[in-house]
């Protein structure tokens, strides 16, 4: 049978979407899409127009208020009614999606709208809410990746989306599909390939056919559900963010059950997958409820009141107060204008038990109250819980967990070993963690165990000595300064040249002590450049005495000045002030508040990492721990875990997942170090929490598996392209189509390889030479196809994830090939040597992803300049006053061209630079000296913008200091 084709699964799409309900509507162009708004948008509001049809003028002012602001700012138009007033001078309310009742809206569907922008564009399928663009499908052949759909979509936002009235900008929701693989995700332009969703059903079995998921998740009021209810606005980061299946099921149960019953429940979701999200609309669903007086979010730290508080208004911009003391939870309690409240659950605990608040808080005693507790496999075994269910008569508590309390991890010291179940009651959702790791929500975790460790002197330090596992011998001085040695010999392999942040964790505040100082000592000594920074509390419960798997909680009401505290707090404090001289901060332990201020600023340093502002003279590099930050702490840019501490059950798989959120390609996997024999620990933790046959879904192969992965890639490409020379002789784009991808595939390998300890070339296939050889040649037909025309006929392979992120080499920027050429200059030996070393910058620099841009530049100076400096000069000089002369002729060129004041260019720039975003398009416009028409303005604008941009990535990105 022959293979279905794109317009074929379009259209077999399109007659089942009909069949559902979905009006079939041919509009091939803006200019069709504008009218049918109007028609539909009348008709939505028959009932405020009293059936009259708006005016010309009318309908432009509607039109006029729709085209305003970016995604974000439309995406709350969509959702807000705009006041018209009519030529009569009366005023009406147009409604642009009922989203309290989302199946009473009006649903069509067309396909092959043409929009020019950049380049003319035709998309796939559209789905029309009241004649607005509402939900995007492109589709790509079977057999074809579905990253090219993904790709596709990206290469429309840049040409064409905002053109015209930009109509296109009110897309909430993208989906693709290659017919056997269908996934969607939220009109978030900076999200990558791994933020896209497969649906599922309510057992989290995926959906992935395009005809299943269009009869699940296409149905008209199920998809006006996911816009109206599931979709959240992030205000922190202006974008909009689409819930996951089990997400959406979660909170469905949990509505369904305070709806319909007084029970609880809990819910079971892996750590990673998001319970911040699923939580705060559940929330926010329940406090629209009339019959529930209060909505308390309860957590069992301060720092994470403040996270949550923090992050529940993101998502929806003063939508809570954190409570700060039991004297503001207990106002918020009693006022009636406050629905949602965020506290700990030591501060609810007080308000519930201390005379002074209990004659505020009686009243509340009947009132219906739903208490939803974040990670309640720590928050909810001690006596405040049996406080709370005594105070309050009229509750429903529901809890959130990655990692519950079942019968086996249950704590045993307990007279009742009480499990999550017998505290809120049954599971109302359960997705663990190999469902997140199928559904690539959260990656694998690679888990290397090294026991034996070498002093300095050479001799080896082993724990595996039969009978060995004391304190005495895991706090050994010469075993602690070996693990050192190790970190600082492999950390740079393990972050990827220090991209990401390491926790490491270790057993006691004593051991702590001794690592923080080896490690400042050699740091002292020039044998490394690690930036250390550390936190404890100085109290005896960070000792991890019992080895029971609960990691203790941190606790920042901490009295300082008793002497069983004072010379830990010394050493603390001492410590404190190595980070304020390597961050230029201020913090101190001599106040508990100064301690929490810099717990919170360690969090957000290496949290923000994941910023396109962050400043790398800001970062962590090694976060050392004894059990702060290994439960409930969610950093995208942490990628490793040195662990030489005892863990177990639930306190392992916590600790082991800060390293496992997803991110891009470059973090394929989250990478495990024990110092200690946790195998027998970890292969229990995943049986309990996933099943006994799970370790191989769960942990990537180990390094020599790897290696044959890799030499099997190498055979696979070799067949293609047996020689460097042979892939410019490929006949075709689907030849050079099959090496792009042949190739891609070895360097994932690679990245994957790249971070074993023990990884050896010498293991390989091929040696780095040939594989450099083969990336130069990859780079090369990047760059030429990204050179094509991207119109109607672009080519096959332009669409295709290069994932140049794999295969860059970290610190190889504009000041490190400068060095190589003051080296070359001022090596001893003949000129032909000085020739071949200058050759060997230039093949470095055709292999660097991110100097391509600057290559020409760079052969340009050696060609041109390079001859004229006398051996044994200093390069640096000249090649500075090179380039700056060509970023000033570079931004004259720019000013002259689209006639732009030079000065309000610099503006811009400077702009741009400070917020690492575009500037705004009024400011573009202001720039110029001529102001172009209204229909030009948007596609010069944009030009305008790419311009400047390039320039800056040219001259400024990846220089380093030159």
């Amino acid at each position: 049978m022959a293979t279905q084709t794109e317009a074929q699964l379009e259209d077999s799409l399109i007659d089942r979407l009909a069949a559902r309900g979905w009006d079939r509507v041919t509009l091939q162009n803006e200019a069709a899409l504008i009218a049918n708004l109007k028609v539909q948008l009348e008709a939505h509001n028959a009932g405020r127009l009293n059936g009259v049809t708006l005016t010309d003028a009318e309908f432009a002012r509607v039109l006029n208020h729709l085209d305003k602001g970016n995604v974000f700012d439309r995406a709350k138009t969509l959702r807000d009614r705009f006041g018209l007033i009519r030529e009569d001078g009366s005023t009406c309310y147009i409604e642009f999606m009922n989203t309290r009742e989302w199946c009473q809206n009006r649903y069509q569907v067309t396909n092959q709208i043409a929009q020019d922008g950049a380049f003319k564009n035709r998309y796939d399928v559209t789905l029309l809410v009241n004649g607005l663009p509402l939900i995007q499908i492109e589709l790509k052949r079977r057999g074809l990746e579905l990253k090219e759909a993904f790709n596709q979509v990206n290469r429309y936002h840049r040409h064409s989306y905002t053109t015209g009235r930009g109509l296109f900008q009110y897309i909430q929701i993208f989906v693709i599909s290659n017919g056997v693989n269908t996934r969607y995700y939220a009109n978030n332009r900076k999200q990558s390939f791994k933020q896209t969703f497969t649906w599922s059903g309510i057992d989290n079995t995926p959906l992935n056919q395009l005809s299943d998921f269009a009869e699940a998740f296409l149905d008209k009021c199920h998809v006006s559900k996911m816009i109206a209810k599931y979709t959240v606005l992030h205000e922190g980061d202006k974008q909009l963010m689409v819930l996951r299946p089990y997400q959406f099921y979660a909170v469905e149960a949990l509505i369904d059950r305070v709806k319909n019953s007084t029970k609880g429940g809990y819910v079971w979701h892996t750590t990673g997958s998001g319970k911040t999200l699923t939580s705060f609309k559940a929330s926010q669903i329940l406090t629209e409820m009339p019959d529930v007086a209060k909505v308390v979010f309860v957590v069992d730290r301060a720092d994470l009141d403040y996270q949550t508080t923090r992050e529940f208004n993101a998502y929806s911009e003063g939508s809570v107060d954190g409570t700060h003391n039991t004297n503001t939870l207990v106002r918020q309690f009693t006022d009636d204008s406050t629905p949602l409240i965020v506290t700990t659950i030591q501060k609810l605990n007080v308000a519930i038990s201390k005379a002074q608040f209990l004659e505020r808080m009686e009243p509340l005693r009947g009132r219906r109250i739903v208490f939803i507790f974040d990670e309640c496999h720590r928050s909810q075994f001690g006596e405040t819980h049996k406080r709370i269910t005594s105070f309050f008569t009229n509750f429903q508590m529901f809890g959130f967990t990655g990692t519950p309390i079942l019968e086996v991890n249950a704590n045993r010291s307990e007279a009742i070993a009480r499990t999550t179940k017998d505290l809120f009651g049954e599971c109302l959702h359960r997705y663990v963690i190999t469902d997140a790791i199928r559904d690539e929500n959260v990656l694998r975790f690679s888990v290397e165990y090294w026991g034996k460790l070498r002093r300095r002197d050479g001799s080896l330090i082993d724990e595996k000595v039969a009978g060995i596992d004391t304190k005495e011998f895991f706090e050994n001085p010469d075993r602690i300064e070996g693990v050192v040695d190790w970190i600082v010999a492999n950390h740079s392999r393990k972050t990827h040249e220090h991209d990401f942040t390491a926790i490491l964790a270790v057993g006691s505040v004593d051991a702590l002590t001794q690592y923080y100082e080896f490690f400042r000592a050699k740091r002292e000594a020039g044998l490394h450049d690690l930036r250390v920074a550390t936190i404890f509390t100085f109290a005896a419960n960070e000792d991890d005495k019992d080895a029971n798997g609960l990691i203790a909680e941190p606790e920042f009401d901490i009295a300082t000045d008793t002497p069983t505290h004072r010379h830990t707090r010394d050493k603390l404090e001492s410590y404190i002030a190595d980070y304020n001289a390597m961050f230029g901060t201020s913090f101190t332990t001599r106040d508990g508040q100064g301690f929490y201020n810099y717990y919170k600023d360690i969090g957000k340093r290496i949290k923000e990492r994941e910023r396109e502002s962050f400043n790398d003279k800001d970062r962590v590099d090694i976060l050392l721990v004894v059990a702060m930050f290994l439960t409930g702490f969610d950093a995208k840019k942490v990628n490793t875990l040195y662990v030489d501490k005892n863990l177990k059950y639930h306190g392992l798989i916590q600790a082991y997942s800060r390293t496992n959120r997803i991110l891009n390609e470059v973090k394929s996997q989250g990478n495990i170090v024990a110092f200690r024999n946790l195998k027998k620990a970890t292969d229990e933790a995943v049986a309990l929490f996933a099943d006994k046959y799970a370790s191989e879904t769960i942990l990537i192969e180990p390094y020599e598996d790897q290696v044959t992965k890799f030499n099997d890639a190498v055979a696979l490409l070799l067949a293609i392209t047996p020689t460097v020379d042979s892939i410019d002789a490929l006949a075709d784009e689907n030849e050079r189509l099959r090496f792009v991808r042949a190739f891609r595939q070895l360097a994932r390998i690679k990245n994957v390889l790249d971070v074993f300890a023990q990884f050896n070339w010498a293991d390989l296939a091929i040696d780095s030479q040939t594989f450099d050889d083969f990336k130069s040649k990859y780079l090369d037909i990047h760059d030429q196809t990204r050179k094509q025309d991207e119109g109607d006929a672009v080519s096959i392979i332009n669409d295709i994830d290069f994932e140049l992120e794999l295969i860059r080499q970290d610190k190889i920027n504009v000041a490190y090939i400068l060095q190589l050429l003051n080296d070359a200059n001022a090596a001893p030996g003949q000129a032909a040597d000085r020739t071949k070393r200058i050759a060997d910058v230039l093949d470095i620099v055709s292999s660097e992803p991110s100097l391509r841009s600057k290559r020409e530049l760079i052969e340009k100076f050696i060609e041109q300049n390079m001859p004229q400096i006398g051996k044994g000069d200093n390069v640096e000089a000249v090649f500075r006053s090179y380039w700056e002369v060509e970023r000033e002729d570079a931004l004259d060129a720019l000013c002259a061209s689209e006639g732009i004041d030079r000065k309000q260019l610099d503006h811009l720039i400077e702009l741009y630079n400070f917020t690492g975003q575009a500037p705004p398009r009024e400011d573009v416009v202001d720039a110029l000296t001529v102001k172009p028409r209204i229909l030009e303005r948007r596609k010069i604008i944009d030009r305008i913008i790419d311009r400047m941009t390039t320039i800056i990535k040219t001259f400024e990105n990846d220089t380093g200091d030159i």
